[in-house]
């Protein structure tokens, strides 16, 4: 038995692990890779592995960069099933579509812009040697219909026509509902057969809704194995979900090999009791300067913890309550399943908010914005209020068209609170938000290219680190000690590689058995 790593090793996104006896295949993750655009889009673009020959998926929670690939295996003849928990395959009735909507509609733009460059050439007066500005209008008539809604029919019949090369999305949206069929859904602690004389059980890996660390017993050769996979491990005394699991039945203790994540394996989070004061800091500060708060958050789960914990915040009166939006119907539908799934929720959450008919998620002051209208009535909105808005990283969606309206206004505040992959607009935005603040905010404020033009980034820029859904060097060293789990030896994955490497290190002086793999490499479990 063995396992190869194709991908989230010495990286963050792409988790995909293949566990391979004498019978069966197992896939751990099947994730998307994020970051540059055009480098990822060829990593997602090629399967490492035929589908035909996986057995089954282990899944270990929904967020794209562990799932986001698994419509490309469904559409080629991929003839397992795809095990997670319950919530996990709830959820992924959202995120997988919605993975698909943001690629057809970048496929339709980027298409668009190829169309509208070949047409304005050829209608180019050789004379004038500049397109007139009513062929421009014409050419930008013919290729939108009402509202600037692409035109994607004419678009699609213009490239077939001038022989263009046209964008595909990675799979669409059919595709993503299709691989929707090949779920199944399972309660923590229940044991699920996954292939000949192999089974999987999940225990509460505590990162977000329905994430599971995974243990795939192996009997091969009349010997156990005992396979680990944490995928993502959460914070501790988090609000909430549970704290992830220390306690493991004694059957699933001893541990050939545990495959661990390393987001932050060279860091450290603000503890989980500053979230509030520090919150409670940014939003007063904010509404003194008479700005808004504006926060990039991922849909699935960090909108609903700043929820959570605005709700208290307003309760106990803590700060002014003003108007909260969230501008992400993706998040709203996330929430939906977070209210379905109260059997998750830790003891806290129970006592305040559930035990007395409280939904923790909805509260007077907050209201989900649906349409695009609403969302851009939003935008030019005065009044000091609260935005929570998709996508995390800052790389698409709504979030983008709030900060075109208010990146460069000092007024304002963008409050990062989530992981930001390098590459990606939301680490440059906190990397030069925080230099500019480091230096007293002297000088020229740094100048940020997104939707095609410039922008000071005159906004103040705020971390709260403590938000984060993966644990700090510290707490997955807590989880490594204080679990009762056995050992043998650990693969270190889910990190950028100084990450990676430094927590093995680390984990070296400990006197842990560790290795750090590289894509492609294989680990022999003897």
């Amino acid at each position: 038995m063995h396992v190869t790593f194709y991908g989230g090793v010495r990286e963050v996104t792409g988790s995909m692990h293949l566990i391979t006896t004498d019978n069966d295949r197992i896939l751990l993750d099947c994730g998307m890779f994020q970051g540059r655009r055009k480098e990822s889009e060829q990593k997602n673009r090629i399967l490492p592995l035929d589908p035909t020959i996986i057995t089954n998926i282990v899944l270990s929670h929904a967020h794209i960069d562990h799932s986001g690939r698994i419509p490309m295996l469904t559409k080629a003849n991929f003839n397992g099933h795809i095990i997670c928990t319950r919530a996990t395959a709830d959820t992924c009735e959202y995120l997988l579509p919605d993975s698909a909507h943001i690629q057809e509609s970048d496929a339709n733009y980027l298409n668009y812009k190829t169309v509208r460059s070949t047409l304005y050439q050829l209608k180019i007066s050789p004379r004038a040697k500049k397109l007139s500005k009513r062929k421009s209008n014409d050419i930008k008539k013919l290729l939108k219909t009402n509202r600037n809604k692409l035109n994607v029919e004419i678009i699609n019949e213009l490239i077939e026509k001038h022989h263009l090369e046209g964008v595909h999305p990675i799979y669409t949206i059919e595709d993503a509902e299709q691989s929707l069929k090949y779920f199944e859904g399972y309660p923590y602690k229940h044991i699920v057969n996954i292939g000949k004389d192999m089974d999987c059980i999940f225990y509460d890996a505590g990162h977000i809704l329905g994430s599971a660390i995974s243990i795939i017993k192996v009997r091969e050769n009349g010997r156990n194995y005992n396979i680990c996979y944490t995928g993502d491990i959460g914070r501790f005394n988090k609000p909430i979900l549970n704290n992830p699991t220390l306690s493991f039945a004694e059957e699933d203790r001893d541990i050939d090999l545990l495959i661990m994540e390393s987001t932050y394996g060279n860091r450290l989070h603000a503890p989980v009791q500053d979230l509030k004061p520090q919150l409670k800091k940014v939003i007063a500060e904010t509404i003194d300067r008479g700005g808004s708060v504006l926060i990039p958050a991922f849909a699935f789960g960090r909108t609903q913890e700043l929820l959570y914990v605005i709700h208290e915040l307003y309760d106990e009166g803590e700060v002014p309550r003003i108007p909260v939006y969230v501008d992400s119907p993706l998040a709203t539908k996330i929430t939906r399943v977070f209210v379905e799934h109260p059997e998750v929720y830790n003891k806290k959450t129970h006592r305040a908010f559930l035990e007395n008919g409280i939904n923790p998620f909805l509260f007077d002051k907050v209201h989900f914005i649906g349409s695009v209208e609403e969302s851009m009535a939003l935008m030019r909105e005065k009044k000091s209020h609260i935005v929570i808005s998709a996508a995390g990283m800052c790389e698409a969606g709504r979030i983008l068209h709030h900060l075109r309206y208010k990146i460069h206004n000092p007024r304002h505040t963008i409050l990062i609170v989530g992981y930001m992959a390098q590459n990606t607009l939301g680490r440059r935005i906190l990397e030069q938000g925080k230099e500019y603040e480091n230096s007293g905010r002297s000088g020229n404020p740094p100048i940020l290219k997104f939707l095609n033009k410039t922008y000071p980034l005159k906004a103040h820029v705020v971390k709260i680190g403590g938000f984060s859904a993966h644990g700090d060097r510290n707490e997955m060293l807590r989880f490594l000690k204080e679990s009762n789990l056995r050992i043998k030896k650990i693969a270190v994955v889910h990190g950028e590689e100084d990450q990676s490497l430094s927590f093995a290190e680390h984990l070296g002086k400990e006197n842990f058995s560790v290795i750090v793999p590289k894509v492609g490499e294989t680990i022999h479990i003897k």
